[in-house]
């Protein structure tokens, strides 16, 4: 193997002082570069497996799904803080249609957070006569937490803030130009009924994530063992109105 080739190997390759020992330099340069690479990813692949590998079988899956539950809900919060940019810019049908494909994507991506959260409930619920004989009972304030009416209300909340701002943006999108040239009133006054129900929706929605953003910093140190199982960040800004 490359890495084993003797250390002096690259100054015997120079005292050759020809054309044919700099190839032969560069070849080895090049093979011990990609060797070296390789079993470097290869050895933190190997960690990156194996860094639970002192726990219990059960708490290493319940170790990873937590992992999996920070990772996603990282995701959802970047996202929604994208989304929050787009509300931002001018009613122009390009970024109209943006915004519209953008919504989808932050659902799949809540979907999947959605599915997080569930995984890691039912593992609690299946393991349950584990953690108690395990004196781990302090980790079912897991499920307390996303059970909490705040956070039960935040999700619903956020649910139809999308499905007001989607359904304004399509019907903006579809009738632009009724809308902005022709300055329909029949348009504008459908246009003004997605409006209010898109607006109620965005007051609803910051007020229940002003109630789930202090209601979770309470919980944190009320049950600190559970930070590491718990989101370590959320979504604080308060969305602002399109348009």
């Amino acid at each position: 193997m490359v890495l084993f080739a003797p250390i002096t190997t690259p100054w015997f390759i120079f005292q050759s002082r020809k054309a044919s020992g700099i190839m032969v330099f560069m070849f080895f340069l090049t093979s011990f570069s990609a060797v070296g690479g390789a079993e470097f990813y290869l050895y933190t692949n190997y960690m990156e497996k194996n860094r639970y590998s002192y726990l219990p079988p059960v708490m290493q899956e319940m170790t990873r799904l937590a992992d999996n539950l920070k990772a996603s809900t990282v995701k959802f919060d970047n996202a929604l803080v994208k989304l929050e940019g787009l509300s931002k810019v001018e009613s122009r049908i390009n970024e109209i249609k943006n915004t519209i494909e953008f919504i989808y994507e932050v659902r799949k991506i809540e979907g999947e957070n959605r599915d997080a959260i569930f995984q890691l409930e039912k593992y609690l619920d299946d393991h349950k006569d584990f953690f108690i004989s395990k004196n781990l009972s302090w980790l079912f304030s897991i499920q307390e937490f996303y059970y909490n009416h705040n956070v039960v209300q935040h999700y619903k909340s956020l649910k139809k803030y999308l499905d007001s701002f989607e359904n304004l943006l399509r019907y903006t999108y579809v009738n632009f130009y009724h809308i902005d040239k022709l300055k329909s009133q029949k348009h504008l006054q459908n246009y003004d009924q997605y409006y209010l129900k898109y607006r109620s929706a965005v007051d609803s929605h910051n007020r229940f994530n002003v109630k789930r953003i202090n209601f979770q910093n309470q919980f944190l140190k009320d049950h600190p063992d559970v930070k590491p199982y718990l989101p370590g960040r959320r979504q604080t800004e308060a969305f602002k109105l399109w348009g």
